[in-house]
């Protein structure tokens, strides 16, 4: 079975029972914590390590972890160490913020621009988003400022990418000057 398959029902059940518990925006506040941690080198080599043993790893990651989790997330974790799955706690964690997003029909945007936005562009933005058919009714943005851009800005959204940037004019341009 892929690992993302894997993740996949993993993250299904934990959501589902975070639903069903009332504990949705608890855990997903867990697993973006445990998201952060497992940046972490050391504790990410740990976890795919074959050599240490269930219990160790069960140890190890209890003393990390101790009082920042929920009881449901920390079981959970106790769970896929135990059963072997440690392994695709990042792609489960992964999984699990992805199905929440879609639960909540909250659409990931990213937008890049030269310069930061002010808050009327950005408002202006968030508007013709949520009014359009192609986002879903909640927007989470993520702004990023790229000098590279020249001027203008990119959005990208739902497996779509929107380039209205100097920078891609400007290699456009090129392209037609040059044939």
């Amino acid at each position: 079975m892929s690992v993302q398959r894997i993740a996949t029902r993993y993250a299904k059940s934990v959501l589902d029972l975070a639903i069903e518990r009332s504990e949705i925006e608890q855990i997903l506040a867990d697993m973006q914590y445990v998201r952060s941690a497992l940046r972490s080198r050391d504790l990410w080599l740990m976890i795919k390590s074959p050599i240490i043993s269930t219990g160790k790893k069960l140890s190890i990651f209890k003393k990390i972890f101790s009082g920042k989790l929920s009881a449901t997330t920390s079981s959970f974790f106790e769970i896929m160490i135990r059963k072997g799955r440690e392994i695709y706690l990042p792609e489960i964690v992964d999984a699990f913020i992805e199905q929440y997003k879609a639960y909540k029909q909250i659409s990931t945007v990213v937008i890049k621009t030269a310069v930061p936005l002010g808050e009327n562009a950005l408002e202006s933005i968030r508007q013709k988003l949520t009014g359009s058919l192609d986002t879903k009714k909640n927007l989470e943005l993520n702004l990023i400022v790229d000098p590279a851009l020249i001027g203008g800005f990119t959005l990208e959204f739902e497996g779509k990418q929107y380039d209205s940037s100097m920078a891609s004019k400007l290699k456009e341009l090129r392209k037609q000057f040059s044939h």
